[in-house]
């Protein structure tokens, strides 16, 4: 890594150290008195138990309120980079995995959900396949969210998330020190009125013609063309005691035509006067004002975690703030980029490890509810194959039984029919 001097604008809040000291920088909120806990740990699969730890949230369905500051700084001029990672190795179903950036005029101890802040950035999971990456940017007493629909990582592996603000108004967002979509910060957050608007005063012309395809206007029906489906009887007759003037007038039954051909449409043509989509001719807002402090922050003092889970284990770390995007790369390749390969295989042999200790202990489940049910019926193994072997021979000797029975019907007759000769 690079040397680099510190300045105002490159703050570390790095989680891990001395087991208790983090608590010296980091403020619980007082706001509410049920609010979550955080701890230093490293989680359940890392690459060093010690470097990799951070903060953890560790109780289920909570509000978190925890803050840390520095000294106040401006962005004006210059380019503000906001890092840090977070693992939800917890498998996080709801919840928020991202951070705050408030002002130096925050009161830490009373910080919540209502408390201002200049920026929000990372993960905010709600359910499955509503796996927002939030980016909302403060500006003239309004929050505004970026108009286009970011993804974050929802696995249970470590992620860097970056996001970079830069002075000529424009900005990048990274997940994994990878750029994921930037852009115009203008284009892509509704800060100010639009540039253009729609000419009020204008109007499509009446005959404006839109159809791309239009009917053959020389296409004729063919006079043999039969449309009808069914047709009078032509042999049908009117009954002679028919009387209209009781009966109304007589008509024959329909029968089904042979030579109906289906409804008749002309053929479709390409437009000949086809003059495309009208578009509504624009000009220049007068409302629109160019803002050249869109997203500059005067007194920024103060990064937050300020979330709900309603599943707990998510664990931050590696918070940077800097003015120094290749910097912020670096610390990224440097912390999270050494971790990564190493967390990964762990986890996969952990949750491997899991599921073969799921497995027995799903048998280990079986077998004592199957010697539940013998202790129940009062029986062995011994028991069970004397019984079957007792089932086998009744089985045997029923056949036989039954044969004699026979046997002995027969001969009461054979004795019964010389009983009646005889006489």
């Amino acid at each position: 890594m690079k040397d680099h001097v510190n300045s105002l604008t490159t703050v570390f809040l790095n989680s891990c150290g001395i087991q208790d000291g983090w608590t010296k920088r980091w403020v619980q909120s007082k706001h509410q008195s049920d609010y979550g806990k955080f701890r230093l740990d490293s989680g359940k699969f890392y690459q060093d138990k010690e470097r990799d730890k951070g903060l953890q949230t560790t109780e289920d369905a909570k509000f978190y309120a925890l803050s840390a500051r520095f000294k106040p700084f401006s962005n004006e001029n210059e380019t503000l980079v906001v890092q840090f990672s977070v693992k939800h190795e917890q498998g996080i179903d709801c919840g928020g995995g991202y951070v705050k950036l408030f002002p130096a005029t925050l009161n830490q101890e009373d910080m919540h959900s209502e408390s201002q802040y200049y920026i929000m950035f990372g993960p905010d999971i709600c359910g499955f396949g509503n796996n927002r990456l939030q980016v909302i940017l403060y500006h003239r007493g309004k929050y505004h969210e970026n108009n286009k629909t970011l993804k974050c990582r929802i696995n249970k592996d470590t992620h860097l998330y970056t996001l970079i603000l830069r002075p000529n108004a424009t900005y990048e967002v990274k997940i994994d020190n990878e750029k994921v979509t930037g852009g115009e910060l203008e284009a892509d957050w509704d800060f100010l009125p639009p540039k253009k608007i729609k000419d009020p005063y204008a109007r499509k012309p009446r005959k404006w013609d839109e159809r791309l395809q239009i009917e053959d206007p020389e296409d004729k029906k063919p006079e043999d063309w039969q449309d009808s489906e069914f047709i009078p009887d032509p042999d049908a007759k009117k009954p002679d005691d028919w009387n209209e003037a009781m009966d109304g007038v007589w008509e024959g039954p329909l029968i089904p035509n042979v030579k109906y051909k289906g409804e008749w449409k002309p053929r479709i043509i390409d437009n000949p006067n086809y003059q495309g989509e009208w578009i509504h001719p624009e000009i220049d807002n007068p409302k629109y004002r160019p803002d050249p402090t869109i997203c500059h922050y005067h007194n920024i003092s103060v990064l937050g975690l300020d979330l709900w889970q309603v599943k707990s284990g998510s664990i931050f770390d590696n918070f940077l703030l800097t003015n120094d995007e290749e910097f912020a790369e670096e610390v990224g390749n440097m912390t999270w980029g050494l971790r990564k390969d190493v967390e990964q295989q762990w986890r996969e042999l952990y949750e491997e490890m899991e599921k073969q200790k799921e497995a027995e202990e799903a048998k280990k489940k079986r077998e004592k509810q199957r010697a539940k049910q013998e202790d129940i019926w009062g029986l062995d193994e011994e028991d069970e194959e004397e019984n079957e072997e007792d089932a086998e021979e009744e089985a045997e000797e029923r056949p036989k039984q039954e044969g004699s029975g026979e046997r002995a019907s027969v001969d009461q007759k054979e004795a019964h029919f010389e009983q009646k000769d005889e006489l």
